[in-house]
């Protein structure tokens, strides 16, 4: 697809999705609308945490960590005044004495989850498929321990509650547009070609004189950016944030939507983060009313199985299948009863 034909569809999709939340807020009710939200938040999750596991194989599953860096920055900056000085002894004043808007918070709080990445990055990018992956799950906790430790800049384990619910379906749909065309566009750039051939063959891209390292970095803190801004888009949706509201769990979650999708393809990351969140919400009714909680994350579990067994690279695998195409296709494919077209 050339630039013209994405850039013309990414508008048609953005002008649908505009459409759909207009007539979303008129008619839908306040619950279904925050489950609009989750699945707008979790799409921003699956399509970042794809840069660092789709597109260059780095296994991490450390989003929930950046998640809860990127909320506290967002909840505090956001604050009242009146209440952090009182709730959060320990604060600079700096960051006591003014309320900042909602769109330099998230930014900011993306920006803290990127440069946590980077520190983080070097040291812990030097390990290997399933070392990573401990690594990356230990720093949920390890971040965890600090928000519970420093209490005097986040109140511990009473979190941060009352916050204002500044996230609405407009700053979700604004982010996704964003999160989506960014990935789009690395991955079809010589940046993205290049953390393809780094987890196709890293030996291979090395000797042709790629920065491995300092590429793997790049891809670790762009998507933690990303999921910065998820975790404050989530905090100002739930006005609430506490030590425990990310956890490995979710970090499970957004792994099966990449795995589902498959490694790389931001088309199947977008539409399985849809489905879990929705088939999950959809659930959770009947195990409440049969006294079978964790009914649904076996459901996934047993799916993600499934498609390991049956197809291991994903339902797309890398590649990104052109919808509109296929609509044209399905539409001008005669009537076995008339004939005719559809």
């Amino acid at each position: 697809m050339n630039r013209t034909g994405f850039l013309l569809r990414f508008g048609l999709i953005a002008a649908l999705g505009a459409v759909f939340i207009y007539a979303a807020l008129r008619s839908f009710d306040p619950y279904t609308i925050s489950i609009i939200g989750f699945v707008g938040i979790n799409i921003i999750l699956a399509v970042s945490l794809n840069i660092t596991n789709g597109f260059i194989g780095l296994f991490s599953l450390g989003h929930p960590a950046f998640m809860t860096v990127g909320g506290y920055m967002t909840a505090i900056l956001t604050m009242p005044s009146a209440r952090k000085g009182v709730m959060l002894p320990d604060l600079p004043a700096f960051l006591v004495l003014r309320e900042w808007p909602f769109l330099p918070a998230l930014l900011a709080g993306g920006a803290l989850a990127g440069v946590t990445a980077v520190v983080i990055g070097f040291p812990v990018l030097r390990l290997r498929g399933h070392y990573l992956a401990v690594a990356t799950l230990g720093l949920i906790f390890i971040v965890q321990s600090f928000a519970v430790n420093l209490s005097g800049l986040t109140r511990g384990g009473l979190g941060l509650s009352g916050l204002p619910p500044l996230t609405s379906l407009w700053w979700v749909w604004g982010f996704v547009l964003v999160t989506i065309y960014v990935c789009w566009q690395l991955k079809h750039s010589s940046l993205g070609r290049t953390m393809l051939a780094i987890r196709e063959n890293e030996l291979a891209a090395a000797c042709l004189g790629v920065k491995v390292a300092r590429t793997r970095v790049l891809a670790f803190a762009l998507g933690a950016f990303f999921a910065g801004i998820g975790g404050g888009l989530w905090v100002h949706l739930v006005t609430l944030i506490s030590p425990s509201s990310f956890t490995f769990l979710l970090a499970f979650q957004l792994v099966v939507m990449v795995v589902l999708g498959g490694a790389g393809s931001i088309t199947g990351a977008i539409l399985v983060a849809v489905a879990l969140t929705v088939a999950t919400e959809l659930l959770r009714p009947v195990e409440e009313a049969a006294n079978l909680f964790g009914a649904s994350q076996i459901i996934v579990a047993v799916g993600v199985l499934l498609v390991l067994i049956f197809r291991p690279s994903g339902l797309f695998g890398t590649a990104e299948p052109d919808i509109f195409a296929w609509l044209r296709r399905t539409m001008s494919r005669p009537d076995p009863n008339t004939g005719s077209p559809h």
